[in-house]
C-alpha cells in the first residue's frame, strides 16, 4: 500500500544556512528540516532514542546529533549511525518549488 501524503510548505529556501535544521510542525505531528550540501531533507522531528528534538541538535554534514546524548543520524536514509540510537528515523519527502521548501507529510490517520 502507498502511503498517501499532503505536500505543505515548512520553510522558505532561505530560512535555513546550509548544514543547518529547523523545527517545523503541522498537525500535531513535528518534522525537522535540514539543509545540507545535496539540497533539502526532513525527517521526524523527535530522536527515537529519547524525546529531544532533533531542531536542537547539530548538523555535520550530512549527519544530525541529537542534543542529548550524542546519538547520530544519516539525514538522508535516517539510519542510525551511532549509540545509543539503534532506530532508524523515518525521513520525509521533499522538494523545492520557487523559494518555497514543501515536505510530503502523511495524511490523517496513516502515520
Amino acid at each position: 500500500m502507498v502511503e498517501q501524503r499532503e505536500w505543505v510548505v515548512a520553510c522558505g529556501t532561505g530560512d535555513i544556512d546550509e548544514e543547518d535544521v529547523i523545527r517545523f510542525d503541522h498537525g500535531g505531528a513535528t518534522f525537522a528540516v535540514y539543509r545540507i550540501d545535496d539540497g533539502f531533507h526532513a525527517t521526524d522531528g523527535w530522536c527515537t532514542h529519547e524525546k529531544a528534538h532533533l531542531a536542537d541538535g547539530i548538523v555535520l554534514g550530512n549527519v544530525i546529533e541529537c542534543p542529548r546524548h550524542q546519538g547520530r543520524f544519516d539525514i538522508a536514509t535516517g539510519k542510525p549511525l551511532c549509540a545509543p540510537v539503534c532506530e532508524r528515523l523515518r525521513t520525509h519527502p521533499v522538494r523545492v518549488e520557487g523559494d518555497a521548501v514543501l515536505i510530503g507529510v502523511p495524511l490523517a490517520g496513516e502515520s
